[in-house]
């Protein structure tokens, strides 16, 4: 049965509970030189962890143990120790293999990760019947050299751990800002998808209301697996017969494989679709990761309800009705509007409804037409606050026309402005352009274009700044020879002499207009 996440009652759960800390690997601390300890029993195991070190003397540890400890003792609670009345050092007296196998039992028994003996000051060496003992109930056994303190042990677990703890924060910062960039792509459910797939080194599925699966990507597992991820999913997705509301996530394992399902919105108010993790290993920021995915995905599928929702319900019925557009737009709750039109960046496909949606929600509207041409529309509010040129912004991955800002009845004019503004950009390759009457020259012609015009027609005074800058300021100034010698500080005559130089190399007549308009187009160019 898939093991729902939920709150336990403390004592009620047969697995000893470890600490919420990252789990730092044993091979990681016996590879440590400063610390030379060297394990002498149990078996060898690189997924072996520990999540903290303790010291015990206690002849039975288990009331103290929370799980997933190495255990540290230099044996002082062993009866009768060895050497201490007589035998060989290293042998341990008729009667203590029994003391040492309850003492381990104990230990597995409370969920210890490892056991490390410390071999001074009480015992020279490891009791024979304790590494027997190790190797019967499978706990890995340390010998600490003399020189070791059990300090020195726990501070290098500590160290260890905050080394786990960093690269788990830096994981998971990484992880949040590159599902954000996939979630803002023109196809964002399936990128969000791929890319959680790509972080947790597996599978992510979205499930529908009805099971089926919407989309997915990733590494293929067994039909077992996948299976088992379509039925932990329906755990979580809320039924007709349900008699209570579904939990927001589950978890359970298939064949080694890690499985997770997370209803997108919450539980019950999802709306029935799941998203499905399915990773060969459980690593620390998986759950972050996945949530921040089921968020992501749970705004990208989510549909629009409560007091807006209900208000453009009662737009849209108002429109049918024969309303105008003026009458209705109070409902909508803005004054002026934008209208903007956008199409996918590239000769990708046009984009579904899904991703017109997250378009909206980057523009900050639901007011959304991904119609049917492959160009999305969206009715923009208009903050009066908020310089026309600075909203709304470049999206990554569209190409955006903007209208200029308009009331309810000229919203049908506005539409034709960004559709002009929209061909505009894709001419220009330029990833967002605003409608204007009187649009610029350099609006007309590609950048590119435009710099490779400027630079040819420019090269013969390129390499001489003073010529260029000459140039530059008597053309700003009307050709003023005055004016351009004092902008200069020099002699009206040595502004004469550049000029004149100016017209040998470029072989034009500066005294034409037309000349002097394509210079300066060319002079503005970066």
């Amino acid at each position: 049965m898939p093991a729902i996440i939920a709150p336990t009652a403390a004592g009620t759960d047969a697995t000893p509970a470890v600490p919420p800390t990252p789990p730092v690997p044993l091979s990681a601390l016996l590879a440590r030189e400063d610390l030379a300890l060297r394990r002498i029993a149990g078996p060898v195991d690189e997924d072996t962890v520990i999540h903290w070190a303790q010291t015990s003397e206690m002849a039975d540890p288990y009331p103290y143990l929370l799980g997933g400890e190495l255990l540290l003792t230099a044996g002082v609670h062993i009866p009768q120790a060895d050497g201490s009345e007589g035998g060989a050092p290293g042998r341990a007296k008729p009667g203590l293999g029994d003391y040492f196998d309850a003492y381990v039992a104990r230990i597995v028994e409370g969920g210890g990760a490892a056991l490390g003996f410390g071999v001074a000051p009480v015992h020279d060496t490891v009791p024979r019947a304790l590494v027997a003992a190790c190797d019967r109930y499978g706990l890995p056994l340390l010998e600490v050299p003399p020189r070791t303190t059990f300090a020195s042990v726990a501070r290098a677990v500590w160290q260890l751990m905050a080394q786990a703890r960093h690269a788990e924060l830096r994981r998971v910062t990484e992880a949040q800002a590159s599902l954000a960039a996939a979630a803002s792509r023109p196809d964002p459910v399936p990128a969000v998808l791929r890319q959680l797939a790509q972080r947790v080194g597996g599978r992510a599925v979205l499930y529908g209301p009805d099971g089926e699966r919407l989309a997915g990507s990733g590494r293929e597992f067994t039909e077992s697996v996948t299976a088992g991820l379509g039925r932990l999913a329906a755990v979580v997705r809320p039924g007709p017969r349900a008699t209570g509301p579904a939990p927001s996530s589950a978890t359970d394992t298939c064949e080694g494989v890690h499985l997770a399902a997370y209803a997108l919105g919450g539980g019950s108010g999802g709306g029935g679709v799941v998203l499905g993790v399915a990773a060969p290993r459980r690593e620390p920021g998986d759950h972050t990761i996945a949530s921040v995915a089921a968020v992501l995905l749970s705004l990208l599928t989510g549909e629009h309800r409560g007091g807006a929702g209900a208000a453009r319900r009662t737009a849209l019925v108002r429109l049918l009705l024969g309303a105008a557009p003026e009458d209705v737009a109070p409902l909508l709750g803005a004054e002026r509007w934008l209208v903007v039109h956008a199409r996918p960046t590239g000769d990708g496909p046009p984009p579904d409804a899904v991703a017109a949606s997250a378009l909206g929600a980057a523009l900050g509207s639901s007011l959304v037409d991904a119609g049917g041409d492959g160009v999305v529309r969206v009715l923009v509010p208009h903050d009066p606050d908020v310089p026309d040129g600075r909203s709304p912004a470049p999206q990554p991955g569209w190409t955006c026309g903007v209208s200029a800002p308009a009331d309810p009845r000229a919203w049908a004019a506005a539409d034709v402005q960004a559709a002009r503004a929209l061909a505009r950009a894709r001419a220009t390759r330029t990833p967002l352009v605003r409608y204007a009457a009187r649009p610029a020259l350099a609006d007309l012609v590609p950048a590119e274009d435009a710099a490779f015009h400027a630079r040819t027609l420019l090269a013969p005074v390129a390499g001489t700044p003073a010529l260029t800058d000459t140039l530059r300021t008597w053309l700003s100034l009307h050709g003023s020879w005055d004016r351009t010698a004092v902008a200069l500080s020099v002699h009206r005559n040595t502004v004469r002499q550049r000029i004149a130089r100016c017209a040998a190399l470029l072989d034009r007549d500066l005294d034409d207009p037309d000349v002097r308009m394509e210079l300066w187009f060319a002079l503005r160019q970066p």
